[in-house]
């Protein structure tokens, strides 16, 4: 694996949810070029490979079988396929699907009467994740281009949503809850791991690109997660906390003119604001 990395950090303040998804797309897109090139990469990189989020997610159990390429795209902040308790003949959808790391996982887990989709916006990703499925060898797998709002599939057509880290980054997740309330069957399981707020961040955060990039600046809060999940029509939701985070992992994971702008106390508040989490919810039969 090679020892080159690259930080993809910067980008002003927002202006509009358009400059948002094209920052997003821009920034992601330069992640699957360096994974395909096997550079380390992070979107908010302070000198380490990975980022406080986004390292040690997987066991080397996980990723026996799976190209390096797609472990070095994945930006997830946990690992999706552990909360989802999948099962043989399962078809799984995920949601943001990057390098196709979780949706290869999953193939795995469903077996060859199962079925896995990946849902991506970002075309040099879909690439990658094609290259990264053929040199797997893996066929009961399908990546799909299209938006997290506007999921490419029929109603009641899967039994189980991931996704990793991806949802913050939305900027209408009403949408994404009611249109993944709409592709699962009726009992279908919502498992995803994503970044929470424990406590509401400050406006200068969340008109940061970079921290938008970074999966923080967008990021719900933990009961208002909960109450839209509800409005979607979901059940039992849940939001569990697998990952906390320090002022000691700021360097990796806040841009430098953040970490000016904000200053010594906003950096500590904001390091103690968000965390990692499991998020359920269930379609009700």
């Amino acid at each position: 694996m090679s020892e080159t990395r690259d930080c993809c950090c910067g980008g002003g303040g927002v202006t509009n949810s358009e400059d948002i998804k094209t920052f997003i797309k821009e920034k992601y897109g330069q992640i699957a070029e360096h994974a395909a090139a096997r550079k380390e990469t992070s979107c908010c990189d302070g000198g380490t490979s990975k980022d406080a989020i986004t390292r040690d997610l997987y066991s080397d159990a996980d990723t026996a079988g799976i190209p390096v390429e797609a472990l070095l795209a994945s930006m997830g902040c946990a690992n999706p396929i552990a909360l989802a308790a999948l099962n043989p003949g399962e078809v799984v959808l995920d949601l943001g699907s990057g390098g196709g790391i979780d949706v290869l996982l999953s193939a795995k887990r469903v077996g060859p009467t199962g079925k896995g989709y990946g849902l991506d916006m970002t075309d040099e990703m879909l690439e990658l994740a094609r290259k990264n499925q053929a040199e797997a060898g893996v066929t009961n797998v399908e990546f799909l281009k299209g938006e997290i709002e506007n999921i490419p599939l029929p109603n009641n057509s899967v039994d189980v949503i991931i996704s990793n880290c991806v949802i913050n980054l939305s900027t209408d997740k009403d949408r994404v809850f009611r249109e993944a309330f709409r592709v699962l069957r009726p009992g279908g399981r919502f498992a995803v791991a994503d970044i929470v707020l424990t406590k509401p961040v400050s406006d200068a955060v969340k008109m940061h690109l970079a921290l938008w990039a970074g999966c923080i600046s967008g990021a719900l809060e933990m009961s208002e997660y909960k109450t839209r999940l509800l409005r979607a029509g979901f059940t039992n939701p849940d939001v569990e906390v697998v990952k906390t985070y320090s002022v000691d992992d700021a360097e990796s994971l806040v841009p430098d003119d953040a970490i000016r702008e904000l200053g010594e106390e906003g950096v500590a508040d904001l390091m103690g604001s968000f965390v990692s989490a499991f998020v359920r919810a269930e379609k009700p039969k």
